[in-house]
């Protein structure tokens, strides 16, 4: 699988996560369709929700004038997967992390996703 559809797939598992508490496995299983599983794929999931509570923390300190609850749960697991990237899989440049997240954010986002998530992050990448 390459990594763009893993990064989406995992994006769809992390959703499924948030909205129904699904476990990782099943969430991850769901969203593979009878796909070969996929360690990136995992690692993105499993990674993501092992550091959330600081993820999410990095996420609110660089919103302004917006809450964390406020953030559409699209974009904020998008932000969230590419924190993860960023900050614990030293084998993603950060800006290859950062244009991933903007071009899933156009997909699955609405219209103002991508500029929104290009900035969150370009403050991360700046810390």
């Amino acid at each position: 699988m390459k990594r763009r559809m893993a990064r989406e797939k995992a994006l769809q598992a992390l959703y499924q996560i948030d909205i129904s508490g699904a476990e990782t496995s099943h969430a991850i299983e769901f969203v593979l369709e009878d796909q070969k599983a996929d360690l990136f794929l995992q690692d993105l999931v499993e990674g993501t929700l092992k550091h959330l509570h600081e993820i999410d923390q990095e996420i609110s300190k660089h919103l302004e004038n917006w809450s964390f609850d406020r953030l559409s749960k699209v974009d904020a697991n998008i932000l969230r997967l590419a924190i993860y990237e960023m900050k614990y899989n030293e084998d993603v440049p950060d800006n290859v992390a950062i244009n991933e997240a903007v071009e899933i954010a156009k997909t699955f986002g609405d219209d103002k996703s991508g500029k929104f998530i290009n900035g969150i992050l370009s403050k991360v990448k700046g810390e």
